[in-house]
């Protein structure tokens, strides 16, 4: 599949979607974007799409589905660090580490873009300000890191769930994947507990509570806010880690 087959496709529009609730994006650096990918690939869910440690030439830019970045353990646990929806890159900083210490694996079946170092290269060295939004995004999933740090270290269990609920809600608003209130996020039980460092036990008990409190429902892989404001509270949910604001880069 050659780049042609890009042209107005969802994934990279949502890409354009996130740069452009920040910053402007003019037509040639969308054009550049387009035309930086070489090829598109499809996976099972399940599957390692970037393997811990193995050497990578080209950075992915997720088109369709949900992945995840995490560690397996040795006991055979393992730890979720971040999801990343359709619209994200999952290994920009590949670019100058040329290999990632954790695994990217796709929750759902995914469809994804290659846009090769040479490419990035290319970009950074002729197309400053589209070079800026690229690190932007870099910097962006070191902030959701963080932020996921604190979920992890210190904040209760009903807080790390609301609260990781509360930010894919804005996130995938702003690339147009809701619906008023609700949201599709095919995760089980047992995904949730590895992304909040929960037991799955715990993770039906606080989505229980959560639902009992009228704040929202988790059923079927769908979300339904019923309380924005009172679910924010309980999560101490404060988007401006999110950088939503548009400023010049």
């Amino acid at each position: 599949m050659g780049t042609s087959a890009l042209a107005g496709d969802p994934g990279l529009d949502r890409l354009l979607m996130k740069m452009r609730a920040r910053d402007i994006v003019d037509a040639r650096e969308e054009d550049v974007l387009r035309d930086s990918v070489a090829e598109v690939r499809e996976s099972r869910a399940g599957r390692i799409i970037i393997r811990a440690g193995a050497m990578i030439g080209g950075c992915t830019l997720l088109l369709d589905g949900l992945v995840c970045r995490y560690r397996d353990l040795a006991d055979g646990q393992r730890q979720i660090m971040e999801l990343h929806v359709a619209g994200d890159f999952l290994d920009l900083h590949s670019f100058l580490l040329k290999r990632l210490e954790h695994h990217v694996g796709a929750m759902t079946p995914v469809r994804y873009a290659i846009v090769p170092h040479q490419r990035v290269r290319e970009i950074t060295e002729r197309h400053p300000h589209l070079t800026r939004l690229l690190w932007f995004q870099t910097l962006l999933d070191a902030a959701i890191h963080r932020e996921r740090i604190i979920s992890v270290g210190r904040r209760s269990a009903v807080g790390r769930i609301a609260h990781l609920l509360c930010e894919m809600f804005v996130r995938l608003e702003i690339v147009g994947m809701t619906d008023g209130n609700r949201y599709a996020l095919p995760l089980t039980q047992g995904d949730l507990a590895d992304a909040t460092g929960l037991t799955s036990v715990h993770v039906n008990r606080m989505l229980k509570r959560l639902r009992d409190e009228a704040l929202l429902t988790f059923r079927g892989g769908q979300v339904a806010i019923h309380d924005w404001d009172r679910l924010q509270r309980v999560a101490e949910f404060d988007p401006a880690y999110l950088y939503l604001e548009r400023l010049p880069r």
